[in-house]
């Protein structure tokens, strides 16, 4: 007897979640870390057979990957309850969002920039990002200012499984802001 053959969503070349970059001007403005953060998104996506990266992926591949990040957060098990709900995502929570293009509202779907295989919410976090690390001074933007900008942005998935977790994403950006103030612009406090 021969075992069932995985069901994978239909993909066609604009849908597939690839090693495509994001844009040419948000990819020059990401740090090595927060690059490999982006292909652990991407991973993430195909695994979960999801056809846009979106906030959520990067949330989690974020958490995963960077220890300034998780030390941002109110503590350890704070971060443990945003991991679990990720986690749920992966294994079934998210089967809502399947199939759906996450749009938090800031730019109507239908005009926002095309970027096969992202969801419009994610390039727009992942422009906030590279924008907040330029305000900065910096060249490349890191973890934190990824984080603050989804942290930032109230509709997008990213931010419901904070607030499912019990995170504030209010407070949240006000406690990366408030250590913000305190650090050279090479970042050291």
């Amino acid at each position: 007897m021969q075992s069932p053959t995985p069901w994978l969503p239909e993909q066609s070349d604009s849908t597939v979640v690839s090693a495509v970059s994001i844009r040419a001007d948000i990819d020059a403005g990401l740090s090595a870390a927060l690059a490999a953060v982006v292909s652990g998104a991407r991973r993430r996506a195909h695994r979960d057979g999801d056809r846009h990266i979106d906030t959520a992926h990067l949330l989690h591949s974020l958490l995963e990957s960077d220890s300034e990040v998780r030390a941002a957060f109110d503590g350890g098990p704070q971060v443990a309850r945003v991991l679990g709900y990720l986690v749920q995502r992966s294994i079934g929570y998210g089967l809502r969002w399947q199939g759906t293009v996450e749009d938090s509202g800031a730019v109507p779907i239908v005009s926002a920039p095309g970027v096969a295989g992202w969801s419009p919410s994610a390039v727009l976090v992942m422009e906030g990002a590279v924008e907040r690390a330029r305000r900065r001074g910096e060249p490349r933007a890191g973890g934190l200012d990824l984080l603050t900008a989804l942290a930032s942005d109230r509709a997008c998935r990213a931010v419901e499984v904070l607030e499912r977790a019990g995170v504030d994403a209010r407070a949240l950006t006000s406690r990366i802001a408030d250590a913000s103030h305190g650090m050279s612009p090479s970042g050291d406090l």
